[in-house]
């Protein structure tokens, strides 16, 4: 089990905290490059889902998982994201500049969302939440002359610097960019005091007041670069599909991605990541398991939403930490063998007088 020895507030927010981290994540990076000479084409156009879906899930998990406020609409962001990027690569704009514009207006979309957050919490945020999901749904369907209605809009293939991403390849390693530096950006966010001011708000409120942390100004902020982020992931999901049409970003399509966050694990970067893998990947195998299942069973049309259900339930029930706190909890009994605890891992929470009542 390694044991760091901390001598500097410096060492202390370092991105790498040791050389085990520099090796494993360049070893990983350096995998993520060579994967289009390793996978099918098939398999390459899953693994690029996954990377859209994490930098929408990094946003998701600033907000719910750092800052403690639910989404119940945040397809809408991804969903305004999505429409930018069509209507201005389809008015002659550049990709790099739409791509900015697209995460600039959903940023500044979210800030209007968060405002409902500086006066509700808890499900009642998540009810407002919803109904701005679906009051951006039906504008996506009404603005015609803009999103083309219900039977959506086309888009080009992206160019960059003259050069036509037509290729699964060449798209692929444009959305390995985008998210190697929205993760870069996350971690770079969350060491820093507005970080620290997210994670303040999320384990007490009235504490973090009292500390002097203004509560509107971050829990706005956290929704603008939440929104940012999935207006981002929302360009690149488009232009992947080439199609885009306003039930794509439905409430079925926000609950997956709070699915996704909460599976992944909640309150951690890797969980974003952990969670798109499964919310790509389960629909395979869900696939798969079909001809193994009775006909009555494998072609029930509900079977999908079925095993969600049944896997959210069991992750709140025995691994309310997710992915990766299974991954934590598994490493962590391979470092201490034959010491480890099983109530290690067991969280005491404790309340102040004045939250009790609440």
């Amino acid at each position: 089990m390694r044991f760091i020895f901390k001598t500097s507030y410096e060492q202390d927010i370092r991105l790498a905290k040791h050389g085990g981290h520099v090796f494993w994540y360049s070893a990983l990076l350096l995998l993520m490059v060579v994967a289009p000479w390793l996978v099918s084409e098939y398999w390459l156009a899953q693994l690029t889902f996954v990377l859209i879906y994490s930098v929408v899930g990094l946003g998701l998990m600033l907000l719910a998982g750092f800052t403690g406020l639910f989404s119940l609409g945040h397809a809408a962001f991804l969903g305004v994201g999505a429409y930018t990027q069509a209507a201005l690569t389809g008015a002659g704009v550049p990709f790099p500049l739409a791509l900015v514009a697209a995460g600039l207006l959903s940023a500044a979309v979210g800030m209007v969302v968060g405002l409902p957050a500086l006066r509700v919490k808890g499900i009642y945020l998540g009810i407002a939440t919803l109904a701005f999901g679906f009051i951006v749904e039906e504008v996506f369907a009404r603005w015609e002359s803009v999103t083309g209605g219900n039977a959506g809009i086309h888009l080009k293939a992206p160019e960059l610097l003259g050069w036509k991403l037509e290729s699964g390849e060449s798209f692929y390693g444009l959305c390995l960019v985008v998210t190697v530096l929205a993760t870069l950006a996350v971690l770079n966010l969350l060491r820093s005091p507005t970080g620290r001011a997210l994670v303040a708000i999320r384990d007490s409120e009235i504490s973090a007041q009292s500390m002097g942390i203004h509560l509107a100004r971050y829990k706005t902020t956290s929704f603008a670069f939440s929104a940012a982020l999935a207006g981002v992931g929302g360009a690149l999901y488009a232009h992947n599909l080439r199609f885009i049409s306003p039930d794509q970003f439905n409430i079925v399509q926000s609950i997956d991605l709070l699915l996704m966050v909460v599976i992944g694990g909640l309150g951690s970067v890797h969980g974003a990541f952990l969670g798109a893998i499964f919310l790509i990947t389960m629909p395979q195998v869900i696939a798969m398991g079909k001809d193994y299942l009775p006909a009555v069973i494998g072609q029930a049309p509900g079977l999908q939403g079925l095993v969600y259900g049944a896997v959210l339930i069991g992750f709140v029930l025995f691994e309310p930490m997710g992915l990766y706190g299974r991954w934590l909890k598994v490493r962590t009994w391979f470092q201490v063998f034959p010491f480890y605890r099983k109530g290690m891992f067991k969280r005491q929470k404790s309340f102040q007088k004045s939250e009790r009542l609440r």
